[in-house]
């Protein structure tokens, strides 16, 4: 059995980073071996070995739960070897299997968010004068958010100059890799989810409502080598190709 942390830069922080190839290295969290079956011949037939493994890290390791991500994955493997006679060949099979957290003791107080997007309230615009007039109000419940629960909320359209095409919620996880010597900051998108298409209705309330799915998610996560966060974006595309997206930071957590 073993449990492994997989660090992993991203192309365009390779070369400036190389002073902390130390911090890139596999983190051991678990690693155990058993003897299930002494020397022997296995029956003819069907034979099942009962086993077990105690999930006991060594020294103050932690079990992080399972992730997949891009540069971080969190894994625990079990690996079967069955050793045989010099004619015949080993026999090998690895599967994985799913570690959760432990549910935080403390009660989680819901964070609601209101949000008003308009020309005014964009950041990184290069011309304002050019861009379109309009108000986007909405809230979302909650940005602490357990990770079983659906991330829910509420967007009306007030008003637009400009057709709308899209409204989207993008789910993006922000992962860190580094040490003392520096660190990689990556964001890549998880999942896009269509809310809206065309040019809805003024002033009617659209629903917010993803799921985090669960390989690609996993509670916020810091520790000294690696980071693991959360953003959803916001994301409204109108019929003259402009892109509007409001970014929200959010903290998922087991309860």
């Amino acid at each position: 059995m073993e449990g492994i942390v997989n660090l992993q830069l991203s192309s365009k922080s390779v070369g400036v980073f190389e002073a902390f190839y130390n911090s890139v290295k596999p983190i051991q969290l678990i690693t155990s071996n058993i003897e299930v079956v002494k020397q022997g011949k296995v029956p003819g037939g069907k034979t099942e070995i009962p086993f077990e493994f105690p999930l006991h890290t060594k020294g103050n390791k932690v079990l992080y739960e399972t992730y997949h991500g891009v540069f971080v994955n969190i894994q625990y493997t079990l690996r079967c070897d069955m050793k045989r006679s010099l004619l015949a060949k080993d026999l090998s099979k690895t599967c994985e299997f799913m570690v959760h957290s432990l549910p935080q003791k403390a009660k989680l107080q819901p964070t609601p968010v209101d949000f008003t997007i308009t020309p005014e309230t964009l950041q990184n615009v290069r011309e304002r004068s050019l861009l379109p007039k309009f108000l986007i109000r909405g809230h979302l419940d909650a940005t602490n958010c357990v990770i079983t629960k659906p991330l829910t909320g509420e967007l009306v359209v007030e008003s637009s100059d400009v057709a709308i095409k899209s409204i989207e919620l993008q789910l993006v996880r922000v992962e860190t890799c580094g040490c003392a010597e520096g660190y990689a900051r990556d964001a890549t998108e998880i999942q896009n989810i269509q809310i809206a298409e065309g040019d809805v209705c003024h002033s009617l309330p659209i629903p917010i409502y993803m799921v985090f799915p669960r390989l690609f998610t996993c509670p916020t996560l810091e520790t000294i080598n690696f980071k693991v966060e959360f953003e959803v974006n916001v994301v409204i595309v109108l019929h003259d190709e402009h892109l509007i997206t409001e970014n929200f930071p959010l903290k998922l957590c087991r309860a």
